[in-house]
């Protein structure tokens, strides 16, 4: 058996860890991968939808499974279905419920799912007037896909002024920016639940606490994540069931209404208010960096759960009964200017933790940093102090130039 995962970050790095005990599965291949994946199987350096095609036609592959969200609004499901490839996630229709967050704001209120209030902007003049007639803070976001960064809370209208003319004029993230969808602040917490699909039902696994900004106490911009908790300690069986409820039962609704059917991933980006809980957002992948965590604690084979989805199974998912932290580690500056290509040290001593890396990759016998979030430390135990302490005293003796991490991930 032939698996190929798409993706180089730490999300992937935890897919290759969780599949590689399984002695059905004889090589895995990754594109592009990082420095744990190189261990683990082989990184292949296609980056096109057709490119890794061709590839699964060549090797033929068993399995793709896709992490990241670009490929998937570029149409790779699409692409793979046609030629008969087997492959795990929705095709591009589907995928714009993440792509395009005007699409998916539409499709909520469309279908009644319990969501913040919206207006969406395609003229930078028209979103210039609307915020200058309402209260404060007020959450801007890019329509398209920034990287997990496209989101402000403007707390004042001159940061919102700012925020809407680098989104629209200056396209700080692209063609992202071009459409806005401006929404009421929700004050509350966040949590993260990511769900199975198996083409009719969805299967939730254990809600997650995920931290966004890059500083301490929640300070400063927001990030792809600094960390995250598993099972998120707020979230309680009330909570869920309203999300159940008013969110997950009527988000399958709208997609049965649409006549749009896929077998992959949904994830719930949430906010729990005084007012019970809403839906900020989809993402029609595995979170990083809930995806750690949240396969640290399945009792399940990742390989059997997704194919019995596949094969339209209802599927029973499992989690021990331990609490799991990710500690993200990122190269100094990070979200914004950084830099890279500096030597990881001591990584052969951490003894607590699970290293999964991301921004870093192979360099001779040295493993260097190549991206922004540079890895991934990942620990169990009976409570959060537990786990918690596993990784921050791992942290302490991995050492690379400029690194900065939070210092309050899974602190209660």
């Amino acid at each position: 058996m032939k698996i190929l995962i798409i993706g180089n970050g730490a999300r992937e790095s935890a897919i290759a860890v969780k599949l590689k005990g399984d002695n059905r599965i004889t090589k895995m291949y990754f594109a592009q991968g990082n420095a744990t994946t190189d261990q683990l199987g082989q990184n292949v350096y296609e980056e096109s939808v057709e490119g890794l095609r061709d590839f699964a036609i060549k090797e033929r592959i068993d399995l793709t499974i896709v992490g990241p969200e670009a490929p998937l609004v570029e149409g790779i499901v699409d692409e793979f279905k046609k030629h008969g490839l087997k492959i795990f996630g929705p095709r591009k229709r589907t995928a714009e419920l993440e792509g395009s967050k005007a699409f998916s704001k539409k499709f909520m209120q469309t279908n009644n799912i319990k969501t913040a209030k919206a207006v969406v902007f395609d003229a930078y003049q028209d979103a210039i007037d609307y915020v200058r007639e309402q209260q404060f803070p007020i959450v801007i976001k890019a329509s398209g896909l920034a990287g997990g960064k496209g989101v402000v809370i403007a707390e004042n209208l001159m940061e919102a002024e700012s925020t809407i003319h680098q989104f629209m004029i200056e396209r700080i993230y692209g063609d992202a920016g071009i459409q806005l969808v401006i929404e009421e602040y929700l004050k509350g917490f966040e949590a993260s639940i990511i769900a199975f699909s198996n083409g009719k039902k969805l299967f939730p696994c254990i809600p997650v606490k995920d931290y966004k900004k890059v500083g301490n106490g929640d300070t400063g911009p927001n990030t792809g994540g600094m960390g995250s908790v598993a099972p998120s300690p707020e979230f309680t069986a009330e909570h869920f069931q309203d999300f159940e409820e008013n969110i997950m039962k009527p988000t399958l609704a709208g997609l049965e209404a649409a006549n749009i059917q896929f077998k992959g991933f949904i994830f719930f980006g949430l906010m729990v208010t005084n007012n019970g809980t809403f839906l900020l957002e989809y993402n029609m992948r595995m979170g990083d960096p809930e995806t750690q965590v949240i396969l640290a604690l399945m009792e399940n084979e990742l390989f059997d759960v997704i194919t019995d989805c596949l094969e339209g199974r209802d599927i029973n998912l499992k989690f021990k009964d331990e609490k799991a932290v990710c500690l993200v580690m990122c190269s100094g500056g990070y979200p914004r200017k950084i830099e890279t290509g500096f030597e990881i040290r001591n990584i052969e001593k951490v003894k607590e933790s699970q290293v999964l890396f991301a921004g870093a990759k192979t360099s001779g016998t040295r493993i260097v940093t190549s991206g922004g979030r540079v890895l991934s430390l990942v620990a169990t135990g009976a409570t959060y102090e537990e786990a918690r302490k596993k990784v921050y005293d791992d942290a302490k003796i991995i050492s690379f130039d400029y690194e900065i991490y939070r210092e309050d991930i899974g602190k209660f």
